[in-house]
């Protein structure tokens, strides 16, 4: 699909314990992270005076640092962060690591998730005097950190703040003095890991980062851990209060993670490729040819084509140089924005029964203009797999599709949405399917899937429309 058809996830955090060249290293570490966010990009570094120095902007990572950017706050602790806005709005003054100032010290942090109650508590920081530079609810998280730090006691003011907020959240915090430090929430929805660089700590979402940066990968964080890294190494912190079931997002697996990351102990394209397998059980179909729609139906379909035993083909070609924005076509070119990125070989799909895998299905435009263009080569019949469930329920942890009015499974049949997309047989993925596919012990107790079955991990105020996304 389309990247505007594509959930967005909010963001990517990097974090570097003082390292001669952290601002470069982190630099590269965002580049590994880019597919989590391409809005904006920001590195924040403690220097050896006791500063924090910030340099950040909109656009990929490429755009917003050249070196001249990185030698000049280069050196120290650094953390970084890139970032997909909601409604947070697609801003500078939104773009992080966010930085306050507070009794001659400063402190950085960024954020990967949403907090559900960050409404409630933004108010009553207001009531109580605090006045807010942006709309992020990452702003929120250091209005209560400075708030009750007391007498320099960055552990006990963090502690606090976890007791209060409630939601999704993977931070990295950055002190004045260099601390890095990574929090991630009790319930466990978004990655977070810690790994080892030349006897330097660093924190990342995806392993990914570390294979970029050569660093050897240690473990993932906890949910519920918060780890202190300093001088005295790496201090591990339980919070009291953990939930017997976990949360991690299941959609890392199916769509946000790069598949060359490991999460959860399982590598991610092991992952989807067993999701395919599973597909092809629970829903085989004679055909000619396997094909995805590249990159996101890629592994499943592998998966698919080798249990099915039908040829794989990869019949759409992506076309790896478009960016971010391009001429917007004439009403009689309506259709160009969705072949710009995409293309199909003809001579593979012209009077072939051919399945079609797809992650996922959110709005169904794209799909069902693809589907037609398929039908316009000459493809015989044309069937759709999806490597996960429908998708029939917002998300309030930090993915951005936040209405059922935004998704097409909520609203239709699968009969109905066959007939929608113009195809010969559509099937999902079962929940348990996925599950079972996923190979962690006691799945049904480790992951969310509210977005699947409507059942959230978190309380939520149903009025809250995420005005202060991350």
């Amino acid at each position: 699909m389309m990247e505007s058809e594509r959930p967005k996830d909010e963001c990517g955090v990097f974090g570097l314990y003082k390292h001669p060249e952290s601002a470069k290293i982190t630099y590269f570490g965002l580049y590994a992270l880019q597919h989590r966010g391409q809005e904006s990009a920001g590195i924040s570094v403690a220097g050896e005076d006791d500063k924090i120095f910030s340099h950040k902007g909109m656009g990929l990572v490429s755009d917003v640092f050249d070196i001249k950017d990185l030698e000049k706050i280069d050196g120290g602790s650094a953390i970084g962060h890139v970032r997909y806005s909601t409604t947070g709005g697609s801003v500078l003054a939104n773009a992080q690591p966010f930085v306050v100032f507070h009794r001659g010290r400063s402190y950085a942090v960024a954020h990967n998730g949403n907090l559900v109650n960050a409404h409630l508590l933004r108010k009553e920081l207001e009531e109580d005097g605090s006045i807010f530079q942006t709309t992020m609810d990452s702003e929120v998280f250091l209005h209560l950190f400075v708030k009750n730090l007391k007498k320099g006691d960055v552990e006990g003011a963090l502690k606090k703040v976890i007791s209060k907020i409630e939601g999704a959240y993977s931070f990295v915090v950055l002190t004045c003095k260099g601390e890095v430090i990574g929090i991630k929430d009790p319930n466990g929805f978004r990655p977070l890991a810690l790994g080892k660089l030349n006897g330097h700590y660093v924190l990342a979402s995806e392993t990914c980062a570390f294979d970029l940066v050569q660093a050897e990968f240690i473990r993932e964080l906890d949910p519920g851990e918060m780890v202190i890294i300093n001088e005295d190494g790496v201090t591990s912190i339980k919070m009291d209060e953990q939930p017997e079931k976990r949360s991690l997002c299941i959609f890392e697996y199916i769509y946000f993670a790069r598949p060359d990351s490991t999460i959860y102990g399982r590598n991610v394209y092991q992952m989807r490729k067993a999701h395919g397998n599973r597909l092809a059980e629970e829903s085989h179909v004679d055909a000619d040819l396997v094909m995805p729609f590249p990159d996101s139906g890629n592994y499943a379909a592998i998966g698919y084509a080798e249990q099915a035993k039908i040829p794989f083909e990869m019949a759409m070609i992506r076309n790896h140089y478009v960016g971010r924005s391009f001429i917007q076509p004439t009403q009689t070119m309506r259709d160009f924005s969705v072949r710009i990125k995409l293309n199909p070989v003809k001579e593979l799909i012209r009077g072939k029964d051919i399945i079609i895998i797809e992650d996922s299905i959110i709005r169904g435009t794209t799909a069902k203009t693809r589907v037609e263009a398929l039908r316009e080569i000459g493809a015989k019949k044309v069937h759709m797999r999806i490597s996960c469930p429908p998708h029939k329920f917002p998300c309030y942890y930090g993915i951005d599709f936040s209405s059922k009015g935004e998704l097409i499974a909520a609203s239709k049949t699968l009969e109905e949405l066959q007939e929608y997309l113009g195809l010969d047989s559509l099937h999902y993925l079962s929940v348990e399917g996925m599950l079972e596919a996923s190979g962690v012990e006691n799945p049904e107790n480790k992951f969310c899937k509210a977005c699947f079955d409507g059942s959230y991990p978190v309380p939520f105020d149903p009025n809250f429309t995420k005005q202060c996304m991350g």
